[in-house]
């Protein structure tokens, strides 16, 4: 009986660990065959930065490939941090950060625009007893929102792709 039951489980596990094997998401960043030939950061440059450092790590992945297009990119991001919450006394309890993101992406050649999109996030975190742990949730809240842009951004630029 236990042999059945160890051959039964072991044959599900199987199945299940070989079912997902042949996976490839619809919008992935090896699907999009583009180089960045050149691009600009406007506003908060730091934060341009890190956007433009994903873009261009998405961008080499196809480097090889016959396909390419080369395009100009344009990054404008802003940050506007605002206290919500204070207590009686006056000191802040919560924080909102608002990242706003405008993108435009031409092609390098021929100056046809291919994409001029607005992003925009926020999230609320709270201040903590030490400043340097308020100061991490900060950094944390602004990665955060940074990658829900960036992923966005792809699948934008993905559909746009697919479509031409």
């Amino acid at each position: 009986m236990k042999k059945i039951s160890y051959l039964i489980i072991s044959f599900i596990l199987l199945i299940n660990i070989t079912a997902c094997s042949g996976y490839k998401p619809i919008f992935s960043s090896t699907n999009l065959k583009f180089e960045i030939a050149d691009y600009s950061i406007v506003g908060d440059k730091k934060l341009g930065k890190q956007i433009y450092s994903k873009l261009n790590i998405a961008s080499k992945a196809n480097k090889d490939s016959s396909e390419v297009r080369s395009i100009f990119i344009l990054i404008n991001v802003s940050k506007v941090k605002k206290a919500t919450a204070k207590d009686s006394a006056g000191k802040i309890l919560e924080y909102k950060i608002d990242l706003k993101t405008n993108i435009l992406v031409k092609d390098y050649l021929t100056e046809d625009l291919i994409i001029d999109e607005n992003f925009s996030s926020s999230i609320s975190y709270k201040t903590q007893n030490q400043f340097s742990e308020t100061i991490k949730f900060e950094t944390r809240s602004v990665n955060s929102l940074l990658d829900k842009i960036y992923k966005e951004f792809l699948i934008k630029l993905t559909e746009k792709f697919q479509k031409t």
